[in-house]
């Protein structure tokens, strides 16, 4: 419940600071432009029976701005007078265009104000990346230095790559530290450098791997190798009653040898898929009772354990940090500028071109809601992890928002490019329903993303 509760406090932070940002931005060049910004608000202010649904407003003096909380923390809005948004506000859309309406006002200036939010977020996000290494430095274990190599799955295999390989890097540039980069690489490349047992080595590659199943296939096409050696025993945990200890290593489940902690996670994950099919308590009993093959002090022991209910043995797992020693790089604070406009830029390049897959089946499957975004964040307060995460939804929040579907920032600079090239102005009949289709849209994408989280929470989908 702790960790909960904590990635909700994170993620409501996160999302309010972003949310409060890009509706400035809209604000910003709106009274820039004099524009009347009729209401700001964070948080959506839904009325229910009387209660007009705001946990606070007020209005400076000689302003036309309601600013204010409501209790729905989901985002926030800014409500622009004379322009067709998710208010819909039709009534003042019938009367006569005022001077101070967006609808009055010149298409380069209502463009402006239109991409004024994913302007901010944009920008926003260089600057976090920036400050982050300016304060933290990056820390990462070259890949080169990953002296045990890789574990590949099946068809990594059968492309050429072995257990142990050094990735160097692909005809499309040198590999810098494992992560998705790496994997997104490899999809499109032609050629992969390696060492194998001190010899260098190319493999040839199609170009044209797909990424979502390279990530998603159990065991994934590609990990660092990292032995199965235990680094902590739980309390009470089934490995403590069988005497493991901190040290041993696993070398098999029921005879099914590991030689890592990626194959024996691999190993779990296909017992769970047999565990959701167990038709009787004594079937699922004996899916979970597992002998246990491991070295301990020279010694080679097989105890029989009982698995908890959720396949855990109870042990804590070594990581890549135990073996390897990161590279800690420093950037002054006029050296973080360009490197986090590159670290950045490279983010946004990376979710753009991975967006092809959410139009497969398998990519709509991968859609998450609320509950997705939240699990991003670290389950223990970690500034640091906080901002780089920040800073990640800063970059979905920019992109996602200037899609051209209508009710998003982007479908109304679609129709504002038309308008400037055409020198003809949508009807505000056309807008409205343009309007509502896109808010269908919406609604359904979050929908699909929050139900696949559910499922993902009950098991029902992976």
């Amino acid at each position: 419940m702790e960790i909960f509760l904590i990635r909700l406090f994170q993620f409501i932070l996160a999302i309010s600071l972003l949310v409060f940002l890009h509706e400035g931005g809209h604000m910003f060049f709106a009274k820039l432009f004099g524009i009347r910004v009729e209401k700001f608000f964070i948080f959506f202010d839904i009325s229910i029976g009387k209660w007009s649904g705001k946990l606070f407003s007020f209005r400076p003096r000689r302003s036309d701005t309601e600013y204010g909380m409501g209790w729905l923390p989901l985002g926030g809005y800014c409500k622009i007078a004379g322009m067709i948004d998710e208010s819909m506000d039709t009534e003042q859309m019938a009367r006569p265009a005022e001077p101070w309406e967006f609808r009055s006002k010149p298409a380069w200036q209502r463009l402006l104000v239109m991409i004024g939010g994913v302007l901010v977020n944009f920008v926003l996000a260089l600057v976090i990346y920036a400050m982050v290494l300016f304060v933290w430095g990056e820390s990462y274990v070259p890949v080169k230095d990953m002296t045990m190599g890789m574990k590949f799955n099946a068809e990594a295999k059968q492309l050429g790559f072995q257990d142990h390989d050094i990735l160097l890097g692909t005809d499309l540039g040198t590999f810098k530290d494992f992560n998705a980069d790496l994997v997104r690489g490899l999809s499109k490349a032609h050629r992969a450098d390696i060492i194998r047992d001190g010899r260098h080595m190319t493999i040839h590659l199609p170009g044209n791997l797909n990424l979502l199943n390279m990530i998603k296939d159990v065991p994934p096409f590609v990990r660092p190798f990292v032995p199965a050696e235990v680094a902590e025993i739980q309390a009470g945990s089934p490995a403590q009653k069988i005497g493991m200890r901190k040290g041993d290593r696993i070398v098999a489940v029921n005879a099914t040898p590991v030689d890592s902690w990626n194959a024996y996670q691999a190993l779990m994950v296909r017992t769970s898929q047999k565990l959701e099919q167990a038709q009787t308590r004594r079937d699922s009993m004996a899916l979970r009772t597992v002998t246990i093959s491991y070295v301990s002090q020279g010694d080679t022991l097989k105890r029989a354990a009982t698995l908890t209910p959720d396949l855990k043995l109870g042990v804590g797992m070594t990581s890549i940090l135990d073996y390897y020693t990161p590279v800690q790089v420093e950037y002054g604070f006029i050296e973080s500028i360009p490197a986090g406009i590159r670290y950045g830029v490279n983010t946004l390049s990376g979710y753009v071109g991975d967006m092809k897959y959410v139009f497969t089946a398998d990519g709509a499957k991968s859609l998450g809601g609320f509950g997705a975004i939240g699990s991003l964040f670290p389950p223990t307060w970690d500034w640091h992890m906080f901002w780089l995460m920040t800073a990640f939804l800063s970059i979905i929040l920019a992109f996602m928002n200037i899609l051209p579907i209508p009710a998003l920032d982007g479908g109304h600079v679609l129709f504002l490019l038309y308008e400037m090239i055409t020198r003809r102005k949508p009807s505000e009949k056309f807008m409205i329903y343009a309007e509502y289709i896109g808010i269908g849209i919406l609604i359904l994408l979050m929908l699909v993303g929050n139900l696949n989280d559910v499922l993902r929470f009950v098991g029902l989908m992976h």
